[in-house]
């Protein structure tokens, strides 16, 4: 049976794409549909939203990390169950990676799942000249199957018919539109929306949206254009191994306000082979989990709870201790931040950290990096060997310093901000930390790799304060 879906683009970033595609999933949940959430590209936040809106785990759809094979998986397995699946793209439709014919953009991502896109239009300084950019998008790519159009922040329902008409004479839907409404728009900060474990009200904030979605806009049309798509086939290689009973190591992974910047097939990935995840918090917890065989700390904003991270002083005890035993340990991006000497934030106030990489973070009113890169391993890790390569992502406002001159760097990148053979990441025995954000399904021996380090850890060796 062919899964019915449908990818929500913007002409470019700033259209209100999430905001309309947040109420959209909730909308259709209200009408009664099992909706399963995703979001092309590597984003965090946005998914969170999708999740609370849908009462589904959002997924990251990914073309330039993913190879479409293991994309397609991804897609299907996770739409199992849904009666429909609702995309959120990134930036532009036609926005990815310059230098690869558009990987990675949501275009992309809609070719390699057969998927009809919806296109967001700002409307609120627009007439006529709507019908151009609908028709410009709809015929720049020909293997591309645009067939509808939302309308955002219209002023007026006389202003909603002079851009429809003319767009609907070429053939395009116009599904209906939103009206200028400033009160739904999302608060934003200096990596880009607040998360969900931030933002307070949310349940009602979604609740509004999805009343304004079902009042504008023509939700079974939507539903019956989402049908219009052929089947996927799945390739030979399979991601999801689903051996339970290949390993039995425990993982300790932190999820809390402060770190839960996780690709969550990342996570499955791991249990799919038996691994069993255990959830701690840096913040509200006295002492990392019993038993545990390993360590994996993930992005976030520390920098938001360095108070808290930091008076948690048994918690940062603990985790320096069972890393000078030896538990392997992957920190990405706040991991790193978390693992360091001290974090100092935005008003240059310090905060003791766990100390174990011997360096400072410090919060940088700039961008210090962005966008996807190329990663050649300098050393072999809990990960990869040296000279393997791995794809990746990078986002973040703070830098480390003061590092040791002999210290042993994880990677060297190419692309992204910065120049091409730039070293990256913290190597020491069995830890790795690194700004680099990976989605496994890139090369999914890290996986095998993380375990099987883990399997050679002595195992259960918990601190014991004296």
């Amino acid at each position: 049976m062919t899964q019915p879906r449908i990818l929500i683009a913007g002409t470019q970033s700033g259209v209100g794409k999430t905001t309309l595609t947040i109420g959209l999933m909730a909308a259709m949940k209200k009408k009664g549909y099992k909706v399963q959430p995703y979001k092309v590209g590597p984003d965090y936040i946005d998914p969170g939203f999708h999740t609370i809106a849908t009462g589904r785990v959002s997924r990251n759809l990914d073309s330039w990390m993913i190879p479409e094979e293991r994309l397609i998986e991804i897609f299907l397995r996770n739409s199992q169950g849904a009666d429909l699946s609702i995309i959120e793209g990134v930036m532009g439709l036609f926005d990815g990676h310059r230098k690869e014919e558009g990987k990675g953009s949501s275009a992309d991502v809609a070719k390699i799942l057969s998927t009809p896109v919806i296109l967001v239009i700002d409307a609120k300084k627009l007439a006529q000249s709507g019908a151009a950019l609908a028709y410009g998008y709809q015929n720049y790519n020909s293997d591309l199957n645009l067939i509808g159009v939302i309308l955002n922040r219209v002023g007026s329902a006389s202003h909603y018919q002079m851009i429809k008409e003319p767009i609907e004479e070429l053939g395009i839907s116009v599904l209906g539109y939103i009206p200028n409404q400033q009160q739904l728009e999302l608060p934003e900060r200096h990596l880009g929306l607040v998360p969900t474990a931030e933002t307070p009200l949310l349940d009602d904030y979604i609740d509004e949206l999805a009343e304004v979605i079902l009042k504008y806009l023509d939700l079974n049309q939507l539903y019956e254009l989402a049908t219009e798509t052929n089947d996927l086939e799945l390739g030979e290689e399979n991601l999801f191994i689903d051996q339970k009973s290949k390993t039995d190591i425990k993982l300790a992974v932190a999820r809390d306000e402060a770190f839960n910047f996780y690709y969550e097939d990342n996570l499955e990935l791991l249990e799919s082979r038996g691994v069993k995840i255990e959830y701690f918090s840096p913040v509200n917890d006295e002492r990392l989990p019993e038993n545990i065989d390993g360590l994996y700390i993930g992005g976030g904003f520390p920098e938001s709870f360095l108070e808290e991270l930091s008076n948690n002083h048994s918690m940062r005890e603990n985790i320096k201790k069972m890393i000078e035993l030896g538990i392997p340990t992957y920190a990405e991006c706040g991991g790193l931040m978390y693992l360091t000497e001290k974090i100092i934030n935005f008003d240059g106030k310090e905060y003791e950290m766990v100390k174990v990489i011997p360096g400072v973070t410090a919060m940088q009113d700039r961008l210090q990096a962005m966008g996807y890169v190329k990663a050649n391993v300098e050393v072999d890790n809990i990960l990869l060997s040296k000279g393997q390569d791995i794809r990746g992502h990078e986002f973040h406002h703070s830098k480390l310093s003061d590092l040791p001159k002999d210290y042993e760097a994880a990677y060297t990148l190419t692309g992204g901000k910065g120049a091409d053979g730039r070293l990256e990441g913290y190597v020491e025995d069995d830890l790795l930390a690194t700004y680099l954000h990976l989605h496994f399904a890139n090369n999914p021996r890290v996986v095998d790799n993380f375990i099987q380090k883990c399997e050679e850890f002595s195992g259960g060796v918990i601190y014991d304060e004296e």
